[in-house]
């Protein structure tokens, strides 16, 4: 992991902790109505979670996590992140934040379902959020 990836994690972690909550708590709202532990609909996992992102106000803050992590990349977008593609996408999986800059493509990915392959494909929540960051 390079030194920029390891300084906008910890940037995410210390400044915007209180993102990172209320993303595992709008995962949880997700979740509690299933039946069991996983889902199979990737629609009613992306979906939902677009919508509880959305309706918490956190769908609008990403854009500005993903600013503050290229500051602190040292580097600048050309154009103002806006909350939806290609900037914010929330996929079955979580949120992601993306950003091309001077050195490749920043990717951050706030996890909060994991796919289950075996005996087929479902969703199931994890135990909070894995923040991934990587630049590619």
């Amino acid at each position: 992991m390079s030194y920029p990836v390891r300084a906008v994690r910890r940037r995410i972690q210390d400044e915007h902790a209180a993102i990172v909550a209320g993303i595992d708590r709008c995962a949880e709202q997700v979740a509690a109505p299933w039946d069991t532990a996983r889902t199979t609909d990737p629609d009613r996992v992306g979906d939902s979670l677009s919508s509880a992102l959305e309706s918490s106000g956190l769908l609008e803050r990403l854009p500005h996590v993903l600013a503050d992590a290229i500051d602190e990349t040292g580097h600048e977008l050309q154009a103002r992140p806006v909350p939806k593609p290609p900037y914010v996408v929330v996929t079955s999986r979580g949120p992601v934040l993306r950003a091309t800059i001077e050195p490749g493509r920043l990717v951050i990915r706030f996890d909060v379902f994991e796919v289950v392959r075996d005996p087929g494909p479902a969703y199931r929540r994890l135990d909070g959020v894995s923040l991934e960051v990587a630049l590619e």
